[in-house]
């Protein structure tokens, strides 16, 4: 007994040395009452990964970073994209994919690879090109004050063949777990699953394929494993052959983690990238569909065992609308399913907002939206998204070229929208909105003075309820209707951190 009291006394007298504090009365019971909320600091590191670009040897394809200034973080930092395969090299000046110059040495003498993107300081975007069906996909890493809200977009042109017109991606943080509603393996379309593994372990990863009538029968997509600092890309027909109009894709992770991203090129209607939709929801928002969209299919689906019933809302600019014919929505538990809702924005910019009729069942949904007519139609995609949050950005954007769609699909809501310099000069210009509760908004934004080149956009939230928005980018040539949407979620530039006190009352029990 009087050993153990001495050896408590001992060890309370050495923390207290070292902590220059020792709490030796009894615990106060109100601290919760009195707790200090977590401190919401910026991120110090941010991982992307960029998708390769293009099989076509027509592809014209522009990389633009930017970081948006955040206060509180210290002035040194740096960010770089390089390739995914061990080795290479991608080019910013179009030579098909392959470096121009020599590459860097290291201390040792052996070569170091040079980064094909590489930003000089948050507040400024910085772009760089390539050209060809070489071009590899890419790793990305910013550190310091490059990290918070570190944003990377690639845009691609492709002048003929399947998968025509723009394509645009956000190049994504690595994850364990993604949801693609909205692909498919029907005649005509040819979809790919991009995979890139930024670690330096193999991941090895499950793709899984559910079609109208639930899950399709394959065992090509369990267990692919993804080398380290690599990316793979597999066509879906080649796991499946069973063709399916409407397809939700799963990528689950068994270990390490990727990047994942589906191509969707059709032989009709051109192509875009089909990112991952935010995760199992009751209710869902689907920011931005274009008002000159001529044909929009919403595709849906429910991981668990339970079906969903969905109201279907169109938030207009004057407020929610019901498409006709189309006021719910049945989705069978773990299949997936397409609704052709038309020509719903009719002139008007729009997004869907769905909500659970009864009991909220969690659903993955995307759109699949049209543009054009005849030869010169182009489609792209629309997930569900979630809210702006504090911040988020838009890396890509040209004059006369750019459209961002703001919806409040409750409460009012103000924003604030800053456009950065210019790459090759300008200067920065702000403006600040108020979103009407149930409408959504084209809004004019604001354009860098004396523009010179691409640009960013951030937008912030505020005050009021949340706010979901997205970017379309239209092509350069006016005469055809390519066009690409990002959504834009939080960039989650912060992060939340508790804060922590010293208390060596656990001493004494």
């Amino acid at each position: 007994m009087k050993r153990t009291t001495l050896s408590l006394i001992a060890c309370a007298t050495a923390l207290a040395a070292v902590t220059g504090f020792a709490m030796v009365s009894a615990p106060d019971t109100s601290g919760a009452a009195t707790a200090t909320p977590a401190a919401r600091l910026p991120v110090e590191r941010t991982s992307l990964l960029c998708p390769a670009p293009s099989t076509s040897d027509l592809a014209e394809t522009a990389y633009t970073s930017f970081t948006p200034v955040t206060e509180g973080v210290e002035e040194k930092g740096s960010a770089g994209l390089t390739t995914a395969e061990p080795g290479g090299a991608a080019d910013d000046g179009g030579d098909g994919g392959k470096s121009e110059g020599k590459d860097d040495k290291d201390d040792k003498g052996d070569e170091k690879e040079k980064p094909v993107l590489e930003p000089e300081k948050p507040g400024e975007p910085v772009a760089g090109k390539t050209s060809g069906s070489e071009a590899p996909a890419l790793i990305g890493t910013a550190e310091g004050s490059h990290a918070p809200g570190w944003t990377v977009q690639q845009s691609t042109e492709v002048a003929a063949g399947t998968g025509r017109g723009l394509q645009g991606v956000n190049c994504a943080a690595p994850d364990t777990e993604f949801w693609f509603p909205g692909a498919s393996t029907s005649s005509g379309r040819t979809d790919y699953v991009h995979l890139t593994n930024p670690d330096d372990s193999a991941a090895v990863v499950d793709i899984e394929l559910y079609g109208k009538d639930g899950a399709l029968k394959s065992t090509v997509g369990e267990g692919v494993t993804v080398p380290p600092h690599a990316s793979e890309s597999l066509l879906l027909s080649t796991l499946s052959d069973v063709e399916e109009t409407d397809l939700t894709v799963h990528v689950g992770v068994r270990s390490g983690r990727v990047g994942a991203a589906v191509q969707a090129l059709d032989d009709k209607t051109g192509g875009d990238w089909l990112t991952a939709a935010a995760d199992p929801a009751g209710e869902l928002v689907l920011p931005g569909i274009p008002k000159d969209a001529t044909a929009v299919r919403l595709v849906l689906f429910t991981p668990g065992g339970t079906d969903a019933d969905l109201k279907v809302r169109l938030a207009s600019p004057s407020g929610p609308i019901t498409p006709a014919g189309h006021e719910t929505v049945h989705v069978k538990a773990g299949m997936t399913t397409g609704v052709d809702l038309g020509e719903v924005t009719r002139g008007e910019a729009g997004s869907l907002v769905l909500t659970p009729t009864g009991q909220s069942v969690p659903v993955v949904a995307a759109v699949r939206v049209v543009r054009g007519k005849g030869g010169e139609q182009e489609s792209a995609f629309v997930p569900a998204s979630d809210p702006v949050g504090a911040r988020a950005t838009a890396a890509d954007n040209r004059a006369k070229r750019t459209t961002l769609s703001l919806v409040a699909p409750g409460k009012d809501a103000k924003v604030k929208v800053t456009a950065s310099a210019g790459t090759e000069g300008g200067t920065t210009a702000t403006k600040t909105y108020t979103v009407k509760g149930g409408t959504t908004q084209d809004v004019d934004a604001p354009v860098p003075a004396g523009l010179k080149g691409i640009y960013a956009l951030t937008v912030e939230t505020v005050s009021g309820g949340p706010v979901h928005a997205s970017r379309t980018l239209t092509g350069s040539d006016e005469d055809v209707a390519s066009f690409t949407v990002q959504t834009l979620p939080d960039d989650r530039g912060t992060v939340s951190v508790p804060r922590a006190d010293e208390d060596l009352s656990v001493l004494q029990r």
